[in-house]
Formats: C-alpha cells, sequence, structure tokens
C-alpha cells in the first residue's frame, strides 16, 4: 500500500503546487520586461494590428510575435487585465506539465511521472516566472510538446506526432527564435546517437519535419517582412535598412552570441551553473546529482531515455558559452532537469539515503528561515497576528500531513521539501508581492490616474515605465522619454515625471500642478536597505503625477 499511499500525496501536492502557480495572478505586473510584453500585446488588441509591434510608439523587433499573439487573443476574450495577461503562461507551464507527465510514463513507471511533475511545478523559478510572466513559460510548454511528439515519432514513426512535433518547434522558433531548436534537436539528437540509431538519425523524415517548421514560422516571417524589410526607411536600433527577418535569423541569436547584436552582455561560463543552484531549488542539488550519476553511468546503459540529458546539457552549453545571459532562460530546461530528478527520488526512496535527507532538511531550513526573515523584517501590511498565525498553521501542515498520510519514510523528506515551496511562495505572493509593488511608481500612477474623473484626457509618460502604459486607460496615452532633455516636449496634459523632471520643468517656469508624489523603487532588484524599513526611505525616489497648463 505505500507506493499507491506516496501516489495519493504526490496527487494532492501537484494540486497544491498548480495553485501556487496560480497565487501571484492578481499581483500586479512587474517592470520592466513582463511591462514590456504586457504594453505591446494591449497595443496588438486595441489596434487591432496582428502583424507588426508597436511599443512607446515605436516599431518593435527584439522579440517575435507568438507569446504577444497568444495573450492578446487572451486579451480579447477576457479584456485587459493583470490576470489575463499571466494565464497564458500560467496555462503554457501546464502545458510543460502535462508533457512532462506524458513522456515520462513512456519510460519511467507512473511514480516517477508524477514527481517530475511535482519538482517541475515547484521549482521556485517556475513559480516566479508563473508571477513575473515573460517568454520562458510559453517556451517550457512548447519545447517539452515538441520532444515528446518526437519521442512518439520514433516509436510509432507516426505522421500526426511529426506534424504536431513540428508545429509546437515552430511556435518555440516564434517565441524565442531558432535557438530554441538547440533543446529539441540535442534531445533527439541524443536518444538516437547514443543509441546508435544511424537508420533513424540519417531518416528522410527530418528533412519533413524542417519543411514543416519553415510553413509554420512563416506567419513570423511574413509579419517581419511586412513591418520593416518593405521599409527599409524605418530607423531600427538607431539604424535605417533594417531586415527583420535577418535579425529574427541571424542577429537576435547568433549575433548574441557572439556578442554582436544590439543587446549586448558580458558572458560568464559559469553563470547557469550557479543560477540553477538557486532557480530549482529545492531539487538543485538533487539534479546536479542525477547528471552527475546519468553521466558516470556511461552510454551503455539500456534503460530509460537520453532526451532530457542530450536537450538539458547541449541548452546549458550553449547558454553558457554565450555573451548574453540572464538567470530565466534555463527555465526552459526544467522538465527535462526534473524527469532526471525524479529518477534519482525514487530511487533514493528506495535506498533512503541519509545524505540527501540531511541535505533536503537543511534547504528546507534556509528557503523557510529565508521567507520568515524577509516577511518579519520588511513589514508587510498584514496584521502580524494574522501573518504569524497562518504561517504556523501551514508549517503544522508541512510536519504533519506527509505522516498523516502515510508515505513512506523515505519520500517524506522529498514531499516536504515541495510542501515548504509551496508555502513560501503563498506567503510571497499573497502577502510579501502585493504590499512590495506599492513601491513600484508606475502602477500604481496608473491606478490613481484610472480613478480620476477626468476622461479621454491627455496622459505622458518621461519615464520608462512600461506598465504604465499597460495600466493607463488614457485612449491619448503617449510615452516620450526624450522629454528629460528638453523642456519643450513637455506639453500641456497629465505627466508621470521624475523627481529631477519635476525640477527641470519648476527652472523652466511650467505651470504645474501637483497631482500625486510616489515612492519609487526597482522592485525586481531587492536591497537589504530596502527590505529594513528602518534604512527603505533612502532607497526610495521620487516620481510624480502632475497636470501641465
Amino acid at each position: 500500500m505505500k507506493p499507491q499511499q506516496d501516489n495519493r500525496i504526490l496527487q494532492v501536492l501537484i494540486a497544491l503546487a498548480v495553485l501556487a502557480n496560480f497565487s501571484g495572478l492578481m499581483v500586479p505586473i512587474m517592470d520592466y520586461d513582463a511591462g514590456v510584453y504586457a504594453a505591446l500585446s494591449k497595443n496588438i488588441t486595441q489596434s487591432n494590428n496582428w502583424l507588426e509591434l508597436y511599443f512607446q510608439n515605436n516599431d518593435w523587433l527584439d522579440k517575435p510575435h507568438f507569446p504577444f499573439w497568444v495573450t492578446a487573443v487572451f486579451f480579447e476574450i477576457f479584456g485587459i487585465s493583470t490576470w489575463s495577461y499571466k494565464l497564458p503562461g500560467i496555462l503554457f507551464i501546464l502545458i510543460a506539465a502535462y508533457y512532462t507527465w506524458r513522456f515520462t510514463l513512456q519510460y519511467y513507471d507512473r511514480t516517477v511521472a508524477s514527481w517530475a511533475v511535482l519538482i517541475l511545478l515547484t521549482a521556485e523559478h517556475t513559480i516566479i516566472s508563473s508571477n513575473d510572466v515573460r517568454a520562458e513559460p510559453f517556451l517550457a510548454g512548447l519545447i517539452m510538446g515538441s520532444v515528446y511528439h518526437f519521442s512518439r515519432v520514433l516509436k510509432t514513426n507516426s505522421y500526426r506526432h511529426l506534424l504536431l512535433a513540428a508545429l509546437f518547434a515552430g511556435c518555440a522558433i516564434m517565441t524565442k527564435g531558432i535557438f530554441t531548436l538547440f533543446p529539441i534537436g540535442g534531445a533527439v539528437a541524443a536518444e538516437l546517437l547514443i543509441r546508435k540509431d544511424w537508420k533513424g538519425l540519417f531518416h528522410p523524415r527530418w528533412l519533413l519535419a524542417l519543411l514543416l517548421i519553415i510553413v509554420f514560422i512563416s506567419p513570423e516571417l511574413y509579419s517581419l517582412w511586412y513591418q520593416f524589410d518593405q521599409h527599409p526607411e524605418k530607423t531600427v536600433f538607431g539604424k535605417n535598412n533594417v531586415s527583420g527577418i535577418k535579425f529574427f535569423l541571424w542577429d537576435s541569436q547568433f549575433g548574441r552570441f557572439v556578442n554582436e547584436a544590439p543587446m549586448k552582455g558580458k558572458g560568464d561560463p559559469f553563470f547557469f551553473f550557479h543560477t540553477l543552484l538557486w532557480a530549482f531549488l529545492p531539487w538543485s542539488l538533487l539534479m546536479y546529482t542525477a547528471l552527475f550519476k546519468k553521466l558516470k553511468g556511461g552510454f551503455r546503459q539500456t534503460g530509460g531515455e537520453w532526451f532530457t540529458l542530450g536537450g538539458s546539457l547541449l541548452a546549458l552549453l550553449i547558454f553558457s558559452l554565450s555573451r548574453f545571459q540572464l538567470p530565466y532562460y534555463t527555465n526552459i530546461i526544467f522538465p527535462f532537469l526534473a524527469v532526471l530528478s525524479a529518477v534519482l527520488i525514487t530511487g533514493y526512496i528506495q535506498t533512503t539515503s541519509a545524505v540527501f535527507r540531511v541535505i533536503q532538511y537543511i534547504i528546507m531550513f534556509i528557503m523557510l528561515a529565508g521567507g520568515a526573515f524577509l516577511l518579519y523584517f520588511y513589514r508587510a501590511a498584514l496584521p502580524h497576528p494574522v501573518l504569524i498565525l497562518l504561517t504556523t498553521a501551514l508549517l503544522v501542515f508541512l510536519v504533519l500531513f506527509p505522516r498523516f498520510m502515510g508515505g513512506t519514510s523515505g519520500a517524506r523528506v522529498y514531499f516536504r521539501s515541495a510542501i515548504a515551496v509551496i508555502i513560501l511562495n503563498l506567503l510571497l505572493n499573497w502577502f510579501f508581492y502585493p504590499d512590495l509593488l506599492r513601491y513600484q511608481s508606475a502602477s500604481e500612477a496608473a491606478f490613481y490616474l484610472n480613478r480620476l474623473p477626468e476622461k479621454n484626457q491627455p496622459v505622458y509618460a518621461s519615464v520608462y515605465a512600461p506598465v504604465f502604459e499597460f495600466y493607463t486607460n488614457s485612449s491619448s496615452f503617449r510615452a516620450d522619454t526624450l522629454a528629460a532633455h528638453d523642456a519643450s516636449r513637455f506639453v500641456p496634459g497629465t505627466w508621470y515625471v521624475s523627481d529631477k523632471e519635476l525640477r527641470l520643468l519648476k527652472e523652466k517656469g511650467k505651470e504645474i500642478e501637483i497631482i500625486r508624489e510616489l515612492d519609487d523603487f526597482h522592485v525586481t532588484m531587492l536591497t537589504l536597505k530596502f527590505v529594513n524599513p528602518a534604512t527603505r526611505h533612502r532607497e526610495l525616489k521620487k516620481c510624480w503625477l502632475i497636470r501641465i497648463r
């Protein structure tokens, strides 16, 4: 009965993990990247222009269209709001979980598949990405969906699965570019090469898959040609005669790899190694152990599969060699890492490895203590007795639930690891982030402005704040970040300005009415001085809503 009881606990915890991923649905969108994505999708919906991307009244070429198209569809159905922006990203995380389940069942048992889903949904950066939605949640679902259908092609030679695999791959390319083919291609190639399936490796169906992918990305290619290639007079990245198709196929991918793209980075070959140590918590040390054991076992193993190892390692290698690196890039291979970790955990449950039990309890303590420290010292608006009572109830659940449900003793530490992450992120998304976002002046300014009785007034922003553009209801909004250097650009209307710009306007003798003073902090870049209420005021800047007459 014990394995069945473990599976019952896993089902409950997966449901709670889904709740944790939805728990940030109503938290205001955070600048900058998510704010840009939200504003782009809003512009598509309001203009009904599905071919061209515009941000702050300018042509926008940085990312492909797919996530903006999907989000715009949700805006059309549900209206423009915080939750309708985040919902499609969360659903794609669930798609990644679904395909992780389907993929794992092909090679392992139901218990391993359940653990893989739980690990994916409780990896710390998965839940963070469900709140701060960017392109990666879409990619996780699309890449895992493509790999699953390609794995079915190898087993069944089904053209239906080939079509679906190519469709998912094409949508992934239209989300982040052709580099998304590396984890997909690396996964398939590793399975074929390690098993020495030369006939499968050189099968003509791969040419058909490539042709199908080209067909599926044709909407992106046409949109880029329509907006950029047929308009060489447009100025993009400070240049004329910019090809959108060339940027999509080369500059945004290989250009970043060799650091010749408009967006440049420094690069650190160990960046993603130490990023995964925190991003994949509480499973990161188990994950690295699983990778090591899979490699140490050698390529003569006959059981299991090699998709997950090939896809994850090739992607990490490419990311590490690139000069442009950001932490959330790793999310796209979380499904692969979850499967590898699940195989290891099920083995350790049977052998009851004492070392990893101790390690997991240490990780749990550090995460929960860190969360408690943050909530206690930050002094969120929630009354402390309520927060203490809720936290105590959740901790009691953490301790008693696995034992009450009768799971195996070796599995309890891993159950508690998942519960600890769920507790931490529920507290953050329900109590910490809503209070923290009071210091994001751009969204606070838009919310206040929307409540004013004056409607359809000209609204301007001289501060780079994408969420202000997204949340502002005004039909006559215009961003003008050049106004800070040219007082003549401050025309009559309602403005969102920085403290420096307000002083400039006063020096120029502009007739100004102060509407609202706003505290401002870059909320995605927390510091200890900001967390501490005694020193928080030193970290805050001032922004203003003003009316220029």
